[in-house]
C-alpha cells in the first residue's frame, strides 16, 4: 500500500455502538498536512465537532475529538483508527473510542468514504 493520505477525503459512519453520538447522517471532512490529520463533522445527533489525529503507519490514526451535540451537551473523547481500503479504492476506518466527557464508556464504530 502506498502511504495514506486522507486530505479532501469525506466520510460517513456506517456502523457505530449505542452510545456514540454520530451515525450515519454525520459527514466528516478531513485534510492532512504532514502526519498531521484534523477534520470538521456534523450531521446526525452531531451539532459541531473537530477531531486531530496523528497519522501512523499504515494509515493508522491516533486521535482526539470533541462536538457539540443536538442536547447542547459538549462530548470529547479519545479514538484509534485503523485503515482498511476497500476493494473500489475508498477508505474505511475501524474505530475503537473512549469517551473522556460527559462519560467515561467505549465503543466502536465504522466509517467509510464517501464521493
Amino acid at each position: 500500500m502506498s502511504t495514506p493520505n486522507y486530505d479532501g477525503r469525506k466520510f460517513r459512519v456506517v456502523a457505530n455502538t449505542e452510545n456514540g453520538d454520530s451515525g450515519p447522517g454525520t459527514v466528516f471532512n478531513y485534510r492532512q498536512s504532514g502526519d498531521t490529520v484534523w477534520a470538521t463533522y456534523q450531521g446526525g445527533e452531531v451539532a459541531l465537532g473537530t477531531l486531530l489525529a496523528r497519522a501512523l503507519p499504515g494509515g493508522r490514526l491516533s486521535m482526539r475529538y470533541q462536538h457539540l451535540n443536538l442536547r447542547s451537551e459538549f462530548c470529547c473523547g479519545i479514538c484509534e483508527s485503523e485503515l482498511e481500503v476497500l476493494p473500489d479504492g475508498r477508505y474505511r476506518l475501524n474505530e475503537r473510542w473512549q469517551w473522556t466527557e460527559p462519560l467515561n464508556t467505549s465503543g466502536h464504530s465504522v466509517l467509510e468514504e464517501i464521493r
